[in-house]
């Protein structure tokens, strides 16, 4: 367990100020991430140095197509997030108690460098609910000369991202849809904050965009032609990535047609230099 660096400290409770959900937090209890904890008025981090997932993976799998190409990097998960997708794809590890060991930051170094690996990734879970862990991580990395990355949904407050981007080189963000309501129903957020994000991430660190495309009444694929705009008014060159959902977690509609995927590719070139579409064998 490690202090959490983002709080006040009020009557009676803590107000956690790392992400826009601002948790209240009594004594005893938890935050929305499941991930700090009000322990004798301090806000605690429940999952420092707790890795659930751990690989060597291709950087394209993050996915990072125009970041340190045809590499590999050392990929780090722990548990918890502060979105609730009924369509999560990783809920095993962001929503239930999974097997752990614990490593810390200089021993997660130590195995990329004796890996001989340019990159330790942030991924799997949410790692903004890791912060104090994925900071001192980066802090280390970046001694070593190595490359830090980050797979995060983006829904961070300005002040503690503001620190992450001394020390974090590559992000993609998952952006999920493009109105308030489908982030309020389907993933518990607000949508702001995450544009937020974005361009705060632009402005100082390579930055790439996941989209999940789903299909069905519940999806979000009117909304893609609007993101594929407001990430061109941002920077055309900003990669974006289109997902093929398949059922996952609490959502049952059927995959996305991949000729959904490939007209919003077709619509995407007018705007953006670099889309793609993943989750499809033999395309990109």
């Amino acid at each position: 367990m490690k202090e959490c660096l983002y709080y006040e400290k009020l009557d009676g409770v803590v107000k956690c100020t790392l992400c826009p959900h601002y948790c209240l937090i009594k004594e005893g209890k938890l935050g929305i991430c499941k991930q700090r904890k009000n322990k004798e008025g301090k806000l605690i981090s429940l999952n420092y140095g707790k890795i659930t997932s751990l690989g060597i993976d291709p950087i394209e799998k993050k996915p990072l197509y125009n970041f340190m190409k045809e590499t590999e990097t050392f990929s780090l998960g722990s548990s918890g997030c502060n979105f609730s997708c009924k369509f999560c794809q990783n809920y095993r590890i962001a929503k239930e108690e999974s097997l752990f060991e614990r490593i810390y930051p200089e021993e997660a170094v130590n195995k990329a460098l004796e890996y001989n690996l340019p990159s330790i990734s942030f991924t799997y879970n949410e790692p903004t609910v890791w912060y104090e862990y994925v900071l001192e991580t980066a802090k280390l990395a970046k001694e070593s000369n190595l490359k830090t990355i980050c797979v995060t949904n983006g829904y961070i407050n300005k002040e503690p991202l503001s620190e992450l981007l001394d020390y974090i080189d590559a992000f993609n963000v998952d952006l999920k849809a493009f109105n308030s309501n489908f982030y309020k129903n389907l993933c518990g957020g607000t949508l702001q904050p995450v544009l937020d994000s974005i361009t705060m991430i632009h402005e100082r660190a390579h930055v790439e965009i996941t989209t999940l495309v789903i299909g069905g009444k519940e999806g979000n694929v009117d909304d893609v032609e609007d993101i594929i705009k407001w990430i061109s008014k941002l920077d055309r060159k900003i990669p974006l990535h289109l997902s093929r959902y398949f059922p996952a977690y609490m959502m049952k509609e059927p995959p996305t047609d991949v000729e959904i995927l490939v007209k919003l590719k077709e619509f995407g070139k007018k705007y953006l230099d670099n889309i793609y579409i993943g989750n499809v064998p033999g395309m990109k």
